[in-house]
């Protein structure tokens, strides 16, 4: 029976080998001398052992363990535990620390310090992590190169960090070098930057870095490096589309035109009117490397006519043709007449306009004035003809007729007045009125129209009609059964223009019989009669 000494427990596990079902003692086993000099410390009480402990193979010796962690994480023991408090190891706790083959005598003098139990040391604490730098700058490419610069474009990176971007920094670097070389001094916060004086010809790596608090984040770098020198491109005139048609303007106007075109190198510009060079004094241009700019202050109808724009590039050239026409109010027409007075008409007739203001007569406008008021009424608007009559005018008075002319500019400043005025004279009528021979109108009377019978119902109203003629105008007598109706509330008489009427309000049927009308003059007398039935409700 071999017996295993926990050293830093303190506590023995009797086990016999090959016996994996040895019982452990109760009671504690007797510490080695010195243990408690040597180490400063009580063995801990052992633990409790497992109910069914595994087989372990034997623990290797102290040499060969690795150094544990030290055993201030173990709790403190109790000084003097008591017998029956103290359980023994568990078998498999003494497996995996170290153990002696034997336990050291008395006289085998002072034992080798105990070996430090194997446990975990702590992980040290991560360390508070730094923001990371930006990342890559995107789509980084070349927008424009020339014999001495090249212009690139990118995007802002994906991630600028918490405190964001302080700019960027562009570096270059010549082809066959390993050296880049930073060309802005301060970072800048655009996303285009032109790198100038470069040489021509020579070919160069360029990189963007993103900068931030944090420092510099990976660089985005054009794939092939990037020559030096000018594109060329034939020059071409882009002519906007109101200037390809002519350019009109009033008298006093400011012409300012802006026209675009393309080129590489920068085209030369030449403007001309009629093959010879522009007026500087009345005309101004300024010329860019995309653009020329053609102005005027004020324009006078002199300014107007073809202006030629050419642009030209080593032999190449493009030109364009500008038309422009300065135009004013036309002057008045001429030899304005009145040509005939006749009823209520006035024929009037002149001739065109001298000067036409350099833009086309749309027409003419003709008003009147009337001696009485002394006002001006529009007669005729657009006339395009250079003669019109005017009608309707008021007999009795006294009329001066004045003509203006128009152009797209508008009216004549000044009109074209007749010298005569138009006068519309009263015809002197007599009435004569017409001999009508006399003619006897006398008439007895007579019925051209007889009364008809009727049917009504009680209660309701009714009407009876018939219509007389005669001269003098018969007296209407209205009788029932042959007696004489008078002023009965219930029968209302009326004639008007030969057409007699009875009514009969609300009949029952004692109302009903025969009715006759009677007209009488002195010429004679002539009657109709008609029966009325009148029936009881349904």
């Amino acid at each position: 029976q071999t017996w295993k000494t926990d050293l830093w427990s303190g506590a023995g596990t009797p086990k016999q080998s090959g016996d994996p079902g040895a019982k452990t003692p109760n009671h504690p086993l007797p510490q080695p001398p010195g243990f408690a000099a040597m180490t400063g410390k009580t063995a801990p009480p052992a633990t409790e052992p497992s109910p069914a402990a595994p087989k372990k193979e034997p623990a290797p010796t102290p040499k060969e363990e690795p150094a544990p962690a030290p055993a201030a994480e173990e709790p403190p023991a109790p000084e003097h535990p008591p017998a029956a408090e103290q359980p023994t190891a568990p078998a498999d706790k003494s497996a995996s620390v170290p153990t002696a083959e034997a336990t050291p005598t008395p006289e085998e003098g002072p034992p080798a310090p105990p070996a430090e139990p194997q446990t975990s040391a702590p992980e040290p604490k991560p360390e508070k992590s730094k923001e990371e730098p930006p990342s890559c700058p995107l789509s980084l490419a070349v927008e424009e190169v020339s014999e001495n610069s090249v212009t690139l474009t990118w995007k802002a990176p994906e991630q600028t960090g918490q405190s964001g971007l302080d700019g960027y920094v562009v570096e270059i670097c010549k082809d066959g070098s390993t050296e880049w070389t930073a060309v802005n001094k301060e970072p800048f916060l655009s996303t285009r930057y032109t790198i100038q004086d470069l040489s021509s010809g020579e070919k160069i790596h360029v990189r963007v870095k993103a900068v931030s608090a944090s420092g510099a984040g990976v660089p985005a770098t054009l794939e092939q490096p990037v020559l030096i020198r000018e594109i060329l491109q034939l020059p071409r005139i882009r002519m906007p589309r109101h200037l390809r048609q002519t350019y009109v303007r009033h008298v006093g106007d400011a012409v300012n035109m802006m026209i675009p075109f393309q080129g590489k190198p920068q085209p030369k510009v030449i403007w001309t009117k009629g093959d010879q060079p522009l007026d500087t004094s009345r005309v101004n241009i300024r010329n860019t490397d995309k653009d020329t700019i053609f102005y005027i202050r004020e324009a006078q109808r002199s300014d107007s006519g073809k202006y030629e724009l050419a642009v030209q590039i080593n032999g190449a050239e493009d030109k364009a043709t500008l038309d422009i026409r300065v135009i004013e109010p036309p002057s008045p027409p001429q030899n304005l007449k009145l040509v005939d007075v006749w009823g209520f008409n006035v024929a009037l007739e002149w001739t065109p306009p001298v000067d036409n203001g350099n833009s086309e007569i749309k027409g003419y406008l003709v008003q009147k004035s009337d001696k009485k008021s002394g006002k001006w009424f529009t007669a005729l608007e657009r006339c395009t003809r250079t003669s019109c009559t005017i009608s309707d005018l008021i007999i009795g008075n006294t009329y001066s007729f004045r003509v203006f002319a128009e152009n797209a500019c508008g009216l004549s400043e000044k009109a074209a007045v007749t010298s005569g005025v138009a006068h519309i004279k009263k015809t002197k009528t007599a009435y004569q009125p017409e001999k009508i021979p006399q003619r006897d109108m006398m008439e007895p009377p007579k019925f051209t129209q007889p009364l008809t019978d009727r049917t009504t119902t009680r209660g309701y109203s009714t009407h009876l009609f018939c219509c007389v003629r005669g001269f003098p105008q018969p007296k209407i007598i209205w009788m029932k059964n042959q007696m004489e109706i008078r002023e009965d509330p219930k029968y209302i008489a009326m004639i008007e223009q030969g057409v007699c009427s009875l009514e009969i309000r609300k009949p029952s049927p004692f109302d009903g019989g025969i009715y006759t009308c009677k007209a009488v003059n002195p010429l004679g007398e002539a009657s109709v009669d008609c029966k009325l039935d009148v029936k009881g409700k349904m």
